[in-house]
């Protein structure tokens, strides 16, 4: 494998606007619309995306017969500083599972839920 294993992610959501509107307050970000050409009801807002920089991007996404919740794929998001990030959960919306915990040498780690029931995860090395 020449590249990160990680290459696009997806969050399944029930309620779109509440779920884009804790995403950009959390993490401080703007998601765009990412049209699907003859997808009927899916709807994706795309987290910004710079196809020259190393890591991945994905989207928010509703879709019937899809819901959110109690998934079993747990995304990181990088930070300068997670206790940041995980500071503004709660009044996003949302609810923390795990404070800032160190995790060695990796760094740092918040783990958090969101609108949708997604937990998520926040990563830096401060």
């Amino acid at each position: 494998m020449q590249s990160n294993p990680v290459g696009w992610f997806e969050i399944y959501v029930q309620d779109m606007p509440r779920a884009q509107q804790f995403y950009e307050a959390v993490l401080g970000i703007k998601l765009s619309s990412l049209p699907m050409p003859d997808a009927g009801e899916l709807v994706m807002m795309a987290f910004p995306m710079e196809m020259s920089l190393p890591g991945a991007s994905g989207a928010l996404v509703k879709v019937d017969g899809f819901p959110s919740g109690q998934n079993s794929v747990l995304v990181y998001f990088s930070c300068s500083d997670c206790a940041v990030e995980s500071g503004r959960i709660t009044s996003a919306g949302g609810r923390i599972e795990k404070e800032k915990m160190s995790i060695g040498d990796y760094g740092f780690i918040a783990l958090g839920y969101d609108t949708e029931g997604n937990m998520f995860g926040l990563h830096s090395m401060n």
